[in-house]
């Protein structure tokens, strides 16, 4: 899993297995982890008008989360904050298999209860989790069935509780007046959130700073899973319960751990963005390809059992379907996960070098010749 809030559900999943084991230390661990969900849990009055039956965690039926990064909680801000970041996460543990689709954030959609057209990740600020959830289920066309919340404070207090990251740094930045150097760093909670956040000096601008998100999830989850991970439960345990919320119950969460595991044994992440529009105003939207949006949705379905269409509905201002304003003609091209694009680069980068390995050891073959050549004819 890749963009910083699917940390929550592989620490989560992690804390989940690890509370059950049986010791004497988990017995301790299970009342902290019990405790810490207690907190956290927040119900939300809603239902998905995407699904006509109910799902079964017990009979390890697909299921959506949506994971939230709320830019509030830290560096002093106390509003309600935007959804910076967004992901919806499907788990399929018959199929063994996840998909993470991010959602861009400037993604100009309906709001749905707000009764207007604006920026996805304003949903939660207008109307919170209820309101976020309903308008990525109208942009989507897919039931969410659960999700998860973190704050900016959070992910500082993770890569703290973890013992901090180590990271390859490509650009030089300052930001918030923390300075991350180029090259390999090992980042404290504090750096590695500005790691996380910086965007406006990335030649990539959002989509640069959701891989480097990913990125730290990675690395995160990676020292969760190991020793660093077990040996400082009650630091994640804390960090979970002062800067996360979830409408997952503690029995849905051990009942994940216990039947959704095999699902993380394939996981592709795909990304879900557009382009900026042509009736563009001073504010900066993105619109959607309409054959990109629609092989999102039929993925999703593909991977919860439910029916894919052929195209989208276009509202033509009477009826049903989406406001033509939010999307674009594009071409009909197959997705392609962020795991397929960093192979193909890879792949590219190595056949560069290996044709200029190539250039350079013929040119070196022909400054001998002349020379030997010249040294022929000198004789």
């Amino acid at each position: 899993m890749k963009l910083y809030q699917k940390i929550i559900i592989a620490i989560l999943s992690v804390l989940a297995i690890t509370v059950t084991s049986a010791t004497v230390w988990a017995a301790f661990a299970y009342k902290d982890a019990n405790a810490t969900f207690a907190a956290i849990s927040k119900h939300v009055e809603r239902k998905s008008t995407k699904r006509t039956t109910s799902v079964s965690l017990e009979d390890r039926d697909p299921i959506t989360i949506a994971l939230f990064g709320i830019d509030t909680g830290g560096l002093g801000r106390t509003e309600q904050g935007r959804s910076d970041t967004m992901m919806i996460v499907t788990l399929n543990p018959k199929e063994k298999k996840t998909t993470v689709v991010s959602l861009d954030r400037d993604i100009y959609t309906k709001i749905v209860g707000y009764d207007s057209y604006d920026k996805l990740n304003h949903a939660y600020a207008f109307g919170g989790v209820k309101m976020a959830l309903d308008s990525i289920e109208y942009l989507l066309d897919v039931p969410i069935d659960h999700y998860v919340s973190i704050n900016l404070q959070g992910l500082t207090d993770l890569i703290d509780a973890v013992g901090g990251i180590e990271v390859n740094n490509k650009i030089d930045f300052t930001l918030d007046g923390v300075h991350v150097p180029e090259g390999k760093q090992h980042l404290d909670g504090t750096s590695g959130l500005a790691y996380a956040r910086m965007r406006k000096q990335d030649p990539e601008g959002d989509i640069g700073r959701q891989r480097r998100q990913r990125e730290v999830v990675s690395k995160i989850v990676h020292k969760v899973l190991g020793l660093d991970g077990i040996s400082k439960y009650k630091e994640i345990l804390k960090a979970v319960q002062d800067n996360c919320t979830t409408n997952l119950t503690w029995d849905q969460l051990l009942d994940i751990s216990k039947n959704y595991v095999p699902a993380l044994e394939n996981i592709q992440s795909y990304q879900l963005s557009g382009e900026e529009p042509s009736w563009q105003s001073d504010v900066y939207y993105q619109v959607l390809g309409k054959h990109e949006l629609l092989n999102i949705q039929n993925l999703i379905k593909s991977e919860l059992g439910l029916p894919t269409k052929s195209e989208l509905t276009i509202s033509d201002g009477y009826s049903e379907g989406y406001n033509p304003d939010q999307l674009y003609d594009d071409e009909d091209t197959p997705l392609e996960s962020d795991e397929q694009t960093q192979k193909e680069a890879k792949t590219q980068t190595q056949q560069s070098t290996a044709s200029s390995d190539s250039v350079t050891n013929v040119n070196n073959t022909q400054t001998d010749y002349v020379t030997d050549e010249n040294v022929a004819v000198n004789q």
